[in-house]
């Protein structure tokens, strides 16, 4: 699959020399190839969408520009309502048909004349970081097609596979505690996870509406920034004039790290120090803390569970067994254990922010391990344990109020890709991924850097 820009694209639509239903019909060709070995969907949208694109067409032709998605593929998680298309966020049952109304992210890619692909699998109710699902079976990763199946990253795990794919050349996803940024990563894909309340949630499945926020998964930061800003409503971003002052955490996102992730993420770090980043070594306070709050079910799982009490309290009974535990679990959080839990985020988030004050930026690895064997996650021990390290750098980005990217920075043992975690303090989207472009002009566009996946 030949990579074009998103900006380009848009560009060779109102030209005449692409269409949209050129683009859907690639789209859906990729999808029929390689769907009944990868699995991205629980629903595709394909006849409805090459409908659309074919009137898409008609409108760009006689000079009608809705905005800059129109006549893009874009991919949407199983969680956000689209009118005419079913809501299940990943459990056994469709949602009541109200769930089918858009929120005001679905409706700037809707208004624009975004071409909704399908709804993507998701974890039951976004609860999980491996991407895994019971109900509907699990997505497999691309990379691995043609090999053991492993894990696709989740929450978002339909997402990063459709853009993996080529069924979308966008997706939209949520993240909670890294589920656009661990699919991405595990992919070969860009993602952002924005500031929470920058983008309201109005239209979204909620797991946890004190953490959740609208995600954007990509295949390139520029196609990101593109999308951020048809999104966001504001001007394109353009990579940063010169390299950011980078600090690395040195604690705890490195322990019990694959060594090929590793090395790639400090040969990615050596090539922006020779490119002009400053880079220095950062201790974050209180990580320990809050990490052991976040395995503790953080505010997630009382969160989720008041939810389903409250409206699906049927629905308990029948989860998937992995978010079942965390959900019966946050019946031993009272109202003042979960109180104290976001007191202690927001003391912890204050004290870590202070960071900021010597860096422009701070990186991590995204994920410190390589995409697991599914065969190995049916394991309940090991599954948690994979899950929770699939979590741990991501999450921290969420209990501290940050937004972050990731991009990819090459493959590890088991050729399956790893990922650059950049983070900025909240509401700086925009420098965020002005450096973020910056580094992915150093580091290389993931199309170029890993080529495509073995399909």
């Amino acid at each position: 699959m030949t990579y074009v820009p998103l900006d380009t694209i848009a560009s060779q639509l109102r030209s005449g020399t692409a269409t949209a239903a050129g683009l859907m019909a690639d789209a859906a060709a990729r999808h029929g190839a390689t769907e009944e070995r990868l699995n991205a969907y629980r629903t595709w949208a394909g006849p409805r969408a090459e409908v659309q694109a074919r009137a898409l067409d008609v409108l760009m032709g006689t000079g009608i520009d809705l905005g800059p998605l129109m006549g893009i593929p874009v991919s949407i998680k199983d969680l956000y309502g689209v009118p005419g298309l079913p809501v299940h966020a990943g459990t056994d049952t469709e949602f009541s048909q109200e769930w089918q109304r858009p929120g005001p992210v679905m409706n700037r890619v809707l208004t624009q004349g975004g071409i909704v692909t399908g709804k993507t699998h998701t974890v039951e109710f976004a609860f999980g970081g491996l991407g895994t699902n019971p109900h509907w079976g699990t997505p497999v990763n691309p990379w691995s097609a043609q090999g053991a199946p492993r894990a696709p990253g989740g929450s978002s795990s339909g997402a990063g596979v459709s853009l993996a794919q080529g069924s979308a050349l966008a997706a939209l996803g949520t993240d909670t505690a890294g589920s656009v940024r661990i699919p991405a990563s595990f992919t070969g894909q860009t993602a952002l996870k924005i500031t929470h309340g920058r983008w309201s949630l109005d239209g979204i499945v909620p797991l946890s509406p004190s953490l959740d926020t609208p995600g954007l998964l990509a295949r390139s930061i520029a196609d990101l920034a593109f999308l951020f800003a048809a999104i966001d409503g504001g001007k394109s971003v353009g990579p940063a004039s010169s390299g950011p002052r980078i600090g690395i955490i040195e604690n705890v996102v490195w322990e019990e790290i694959d060594p090929a992730v590793a090395a790639n993420t400090h040969a990615a770090l050596t090539k922006l120090e020779r490119a002009g980043a400053a880079v220095t070594s950062v201790h974050l306070p209180d990580l320990d803390r809050v990490l052991d709050l976040f395995r503790r079910g953080g505010l997630a799982a009382p969160e989720l569970r008041a939810f389903l009490d409250a409206h699906h309290p049927e629905r308990i009974a029948r989860l998937d067994p992995a978010v079942m535990a965390r959900v019966v679990a946050a019946d031993e959080v009272s109202a003042s254990d979960y109180l104290q839990r976001r007191a202690l985020l927001a003391e912890a988030a204050g004290t870590a922010s202070q960071i900021f004050e010597g860096v422009d930026l701070l990186v991590s690895p995204t994920v410190p391990i390589s995409a697991p064997l599914l065969s190995d996650l049916a394991d309940p021990d090991a599954y948690r344990r994979a899950n929770m390290l699939a979590l741990r750098n991501t999450a921290i980005v969420n209990l501290l109020g940050w937004c972050a990217t990731t991009l990819p920075t090459g493959l590890d043992a088991n050729r399956i890709p790893t990922g650059l975690q950049i983070i900025a303090p909240a509401w700086q989207e925009e420098r965020l991924l002005a450096a973020s472009l910056w580094a992915e002009a150093v580091i290389g566009a993931g199309p170029d850097l890993l080529g495509p996946p073995p399909l």
